[in-house]
């Protein structure tokens, strides 16, 4: 199952996304720690250990927003023994090699740094840098269904200098051309959808995580 909802987000990536009908789909849940719930263009996945009758029980009929409203990811919560994580954009970009366009360090004993530790939970082979002096770190790992994704945070003192945008260019290249690499913003970081749209990255839906261990993201 992994490996089917992979596919359909980097076709999306592709540009070729479901078609736009209306559609709910059910699917199993996914390998690794975290159920979730896609959004593109009139269409929707539900991928997680959850009945297809139930699901369309709790979503009225032509209402393409309830699959990711308050109403229904609260109660897919409930039946998960989880509580919905935020509603991200999801942005892609194939990966292009070659030499990042800053000095990065391989980074150890991050652990306890925000972004990585809640890399950590939600992503396995995770690979840290950091930028000169500390003022960046950039996460690559696999996160849903395998799919390779990104993360930065910027240091509060060395932001709108454009670090963010070479922390995301990098990504690119760390990442095997042709690969698809994906970031997750929230609708209301308007900064960072600025510095990954700004890298390459385009908008393909939007996703709520479910994470098994029985909490949101933090």
């Amino acid at each position: 199952m992994s490996e089917r909802l992979r596919r359909v987000l980097e076709d999306a990536a592709r540009g070729m996304p479901p078609a736009p009908d209306g559609v709910v789909e059910v699917w199993p849940a996914p390998e690794g720690p975290v159920d979730a719930v896609l959004a593109f263009t009139a269409h929707h996945v539900v991928a997680a250990a959850v009945d297809p009758g139930l699901v369309a029980a709790r979503l009225p009929p032509g209402d393409l927003s309830a699959p990711v409203g308050a109403a229904f990811l609260g109660w897919l919560g409930g039946r998960l023994d989880s509580r919905p994580g935020s509603l991200d954009v999801v942005l892609a970009a194939e990966g292009l090699g070659g030499t990042p366009p800053l000095e990065l360090t391989p980074a150890v004993g991050l652990d306890r740094h925000q972004r990585v530790a809640r890399s950590l939970r939600y992503r396995d082979d995770l690979q840290v840098w950091t930028a000169p002096e500390g003022a960046g770190v950039l996460v690559l790992g696999r996160g849903l269904a395998g799919r390779r994704e990104v993360a930065f945070e910027v240091d509060p003192a060395r932001r709108n200098r454009g670090l963010g945008r070479l922390l995301v260019a990098a990504a690119r290249q760390l990442t095997p051309p042709g690969e698809i690499l994906f970031a997750q913003v929230a609708p209301g970081n308007a900064a960072s959808l600025r510095v990954v749209a700004a890298a390459g990255f385009r908008p393909i839906g939007a996703e709520v995580l479910f994470h098994r261990g029985g909490a949101g993201p933090t």
